[in-house]
């Protein structure tokens, strides 16, 4: 088992508690795993991105060569073009289609969806709304990581716990909302597919 993914996103956003789930169900698979981060600019607005790289064998470096992603996850629909170079032919893209607007030229949402929707395989949801229906919006980064899991090869009760570990201290009202949010974009993604 192989699997390299681009976490992309914008500070604040929960990118780093994405890859803290993946990267939890991974050992718990006792898989090998090598993460880079680009988190200096993860205050609010700032774009964050991690080179998260999973395998069943050892990982000699933790950053991903270009053209070799399987799978861009990510929480910003522009952030995710950003990283297209980065993903192989039979990649995957995830991405919420909520954007973050934090540059005065941001492009059209229309376009983006469109140029995102050119790629071979692709995911889309409105993270945002799918969170709010949930019960709080801050779960949207929860709702595309599950949207992910179908395409990640590991097993759900494995990133389930990973969830119930990473906000138990937060207590039970948040682990529910959060396992929930997940429940919701995997379902999405399923009927997508």
């Amino acid at each position: 088992m192989k699997k390299d993914i681009i976490l992309a996103g914008v500070g604040g956003q929960g990118i780093l508690s994405i890859a803290a789930c993946i990267g939890m169900a991974a050992l718990e698979e006792s898989l090998h795993l090598k993460q880079a981060e680009v988190h200096g600019m993860s205050q609010r607005g700032g774009a964050v991105h991690s080179n998260l790289r999973l395998s069943s064998e050892p990982i000699a470096s933790d950053l991903i060569p270009e053209g070799k992603a399987d799978i861009i996850i990510a929480v910003e629909p522009m952030e995710s073009l950003r990283y297209l170079p980065m993903l192989n032919k039979n990649g995957w893209i995830i991405t919420s289609s909520n954007p973050f607007i934090n540059i005065k030229d941001y492009p059209e949402i229309e376009q983006l969806i469109q140029e995102i929707q050119k790629q071979p395989q692709y995911i889309t949801l409105d993270a945002n709304a799918m969170a709010k229906d949930c019960g709080n919006i801050r779960a949207a980064n929860m709702i595309v990581l599950g949207a992910a899991t179908p395409f990640l090869d590991l097993k759900l009760s494995n990133i389930e716990n990973a969830v119930k570990a990473i906000f138990g201290s937060k207590g039970s009202d948040i682990v529910e909302l959060n396992l929930n949010a997940v429940k919701a974009g995997r379902d999405h993604a399923l009927k997508q597919l």
